[in-house]
């Protein structure tokens, strides 16, 4: 690699635009030891709008294909954030080519191409990353530390949602979020996050059951023009049927503990609701991604019980927040577009070989367990709730 580290951006919609960001933001995190960065290219099928997008924040050029960025030499680091279908060509492609990658998730579209691109990442000389954004946020990760430390104690039972409103509408048009089959769907979109939040606090999950999926509008109208996340927009009369779930939910089971997790993404009055509580040996804490600045925590006895549950406004004696973003102090306020920074910032400091106040993003291998969590639910919903083995 040349004494700058040359960026590029595959994927110009809604969250392309927060590993865009985060990228901008990455050097401003903590001490200023990463070397020079270049903001070389953003990538879309729709030129135009990598055009549009990199002149807003400041990337050189707009490029319109993966194979572009692969062949570019200024080019040292990539983030893929494409349909999922496309994960694997680009990601395999990629790395090739020397790139160090940071693949959006879930991995891909099914397990088989998640396997092979972990397959690949271990026989690349390049770094390879999935980002699990919400592994980041302060108010997890202090939940999570609560729980090590022995504040809370052992997990005994997790309960989450995910929900999300963006397809609730009839009239939001068809784009490849309602393509690719069964588990592709509110599964893999928002049910990825909430699964390794779910094992971040609690363990790995060791077996799925009473998997369900659910598709409340079968039909959308295709659009007229080109969809960028989750637009709306002037629509065709034509419609084509939706492949995969607008909803699921299953229970899961952990080493000593259980769970249960459901997502969905037409729950009206949820744009963006991550939400659960874990509960443990000596008390329970929740969090909501609407206040995601706070937690609430309970301690069931001793000296420090609290009768219900009380709210704590997180501050730079938490994780990620000191030193990290300029105001670094309670009441001020962050946020999941923080998590990108953060996740940025963490991926540079690997592939320039520097010590890190953050832990290194996900493997491919974490993303493959990622997507073996989802083909579970998958399996157990085929087979009327049986339970899967992980």
């Amino acid at each position: 690699m040349n004494n700058t580290i040359g960026i590029a951006v595959i994927g110009a919609g809604m969250a392309g635009l927060s590993h865009i960001a985060g990228y901008r933001t990455a050097p401003t995190l903590y001490a200023p030891d990463l070397p020079p960065l270049r903001y070389v290219a953003v990538a879309d099928v729709n030129r135009e709008l990598a055009a549009h997008v990199a002149a807003r924040y400041g990337y050189e050029k707009a490029l319109g294909s993966w194979q572009e960025v692969a062949a570019d030499p200024d080019i040292d680091v990539v983030s893929v954030v494409i349909a999922n279908r496309f994960h694997r060509e680009a990601v395999e492609g990629l790395l090739a080519a020397g790139k160090h990658v940071l693949c959006e998730k879930p991995l891909a579209d099914t397990l088989e191409d998640a396997e092979a691109m972990a397959a690949a990442a271990r026989q690349a000389d390049s770094i390879a990353r999935i980002g699990l954004t919400f592994r980041r946020t302060p108010s997890i990760a202090a939940i999570r530390d609560l729980i090590e430390d022995g504040t809370l104690g052992n997990v005994l039972h997790f309960s989450g949602r995910y929900w999300t409103d963006y397809g609730h509408s009839p009239q939001a048009p068809m784009s490849w979020r309602y393509q690719g089959g069964p588990g592709s769907g509110a599964l893999a979109d928002v049910g990825s996050h909430l699964s390794y939040v779910a094992e971040f606090l609690a363990g790995e999950i060791v077996s799925v059951s009473g998997g369900r999926l659910a598709t409340a509008i079968t039909q959308r109208h295709l659009p007229a023009g080109a969809v960028t996340g989750h637009d709306h927009g002037q629509l065709l009369e034509d419609t084509a049927p939706v492949e995969n779930d607008d909803y699921a939910t299953c229970s899961v089971e952990f080493p000593g503990a259980t769970g249960s997790l459901e997502v969905s993404r037409v729950a009206a009055g949820h744009p963006n609701t991550l939400t659960f509580e874990v509960f443990c040996e000596r008390g329970a804490a929740r969090f909501n991604q609407l206040t995601p600045t706070q937690i609430e925590v309970l301690i069931a006895d001793g000296p420090g019980a609290t009768n219900g549950y009380r709210t704590i406004n997180l501050g730079p004696q938490h994780a990620y927040v000191a030193g990290g973003l300029p105001m670094d102090a309670p009441g001020v306020g962050f946020g999941q577009n923080d998590a990108f920074s953060y996740q940025a910032r963490a991926f540079l400091d690997e592939v320039a070989g520097l010590e890190t106040a953050l832990p290194p993003n996900a493997t491919f291998d974490d993303g493959v367990h990622n997507m073996r969590i989802l083909d579970a639910v998958v399996q157990s919903a085929h087979s009327n709730g049986k339970k899967i083995s992980l």
